[in-house]
């Protein structure tokens, strides 16, 4: 079967927070895109979603044919689907719901349209498991929210087609995605664990009292956060391995850290008191701000470093 069909309409499964970012992200750049929820309200929110991100849109830029106006909400999941190019679903994290879901959606999509997930830990394998094609079904794993971030994790399942895969990374990669591709499925996909490994720590120091959740979040944020914005860990280190790089690193400076630092590091209990310390602490560092206004600060700053990492990605290729 062949998927490099030409996408232009756009299936949206499930409107919550991660399906209305990407509606309005490929609404955005051009697509017609039609959605379903069953949800109460869900085509009200949606549409309230998509006007509130447009304007932040607008600003990283719209593609030729971008509108709001060329967003549909369909009763049914057979009338959104049933001419989709390319499927991209958002619903609820549960495997028995996935399933029936999938075998569902399966019946109603064309057979050389790829359906791709949202999940951000339920593996193609489990979803793909009573469909007719599977063939088509993997995971197209965003990083919240998609009409901002551009990291995508794509991985197939066990009967998902090499050429379905390779599809589904091109297309992200046309739309100024920065997909990765997982050579084998792994529970919560890759940046959620690394979140989660890090975060691990942060909770482990907060409950030792070494540290408060201020102070730790501006550890991170304005330490090796900083790094990270613009290269990766395995990258920083071989800076940090000076003109020898890597080798001097792997020889000089990473016995220290996988012989003193990595046994120290810790595993905390999730008490009560630890819970209540993190909520009073990250209501002190918000100062006020509601949550709203925190992802709108955040969406502003994102926004701008990737403009920038963009344009110094284009320097360079063009010296």
């Amino acid at each position: 079967m062949s998927f490099d069909k030409p996408v232009r309409r756009i299936g949206i499964v499930g409107t919550g927070v991660i399906g209305a970012s990407w509606a309005a992200f490929y609404l955005a750049r051009g697509f017609d895109v039609i959605a379903t929820d069953p949800a109460p309200n869900a085509e009200a929110n949606l549409r309230k979603y998509v006007d509130d991100a447009w304007s932040l849109l607008t600003r990283v830029g719209l593609k030729p044919g971008a509108s709001r106006d060329r967003l549909v909400f369909a009763a049914s999941m057979q009338e959104a689907l049933s001419s989709a190019d390319f499927v991209q679903e958002n619903g609820p994290e549960r495997p028995d719901f996935k399933i029936k879901l999938y075998k569902d959606m399966d019946a109603v999509t064309p057979i050389d349209s790829i359906i791709a997930s949202s999940s951000s830990g339920i593996t193609p394998s489990v979803m793909q498991s009573q469909c007719a094609h599977p063939e088509r079904v993997l995971v197209g794993h965003p990083f919240n929210p998609p009409h901002v971030m551009p990291l995508v994790e794509v991985v197939g399942g066990s009967k998902t087609s090499p050429e379905a895969v390779a599809r589904a990374m091109q297309f992200y990669a046309a739309l100024d995605k920065k997909a990765v591709l997982l050579n084998k499925e792994f529970p919560g996909h890759v940046a959620n664990r690394l979140q989660a490994a890090l975060y691990r720590e942060v909770l482990y120091l907060i409950e030792q009292g070494v540290l408060s959740v201020a102070d730790a979040d501006d550890a991170v944020s304005w330490g090796p956060g900083l790094r990270w914005g613009v290269m990766g860990p395995s990258l920083q280190f071989h800076l940090g391995g000076g003109t020898a790089g890597m080798k001097h690193f792997i020889e000089h400076l990473l016995p220290g850290m996988t012989g003193s630092l990595w046994p120290s590091l810790g595993t905390p209990t999730v008490t009560p008191q630890l819970q209540q310390a993190l909520i009073d602490g990250v209501r002190e560092e918000a100062a006020g701000q509601s949550v709203e206004q925190l992802a709108s600060n955040e969406n502003e700053l994102l926004v701008d470093l990737i403009g920038m990492r963009s344009s110094a990605h284009s320097m360079a290729r063009a010296s």
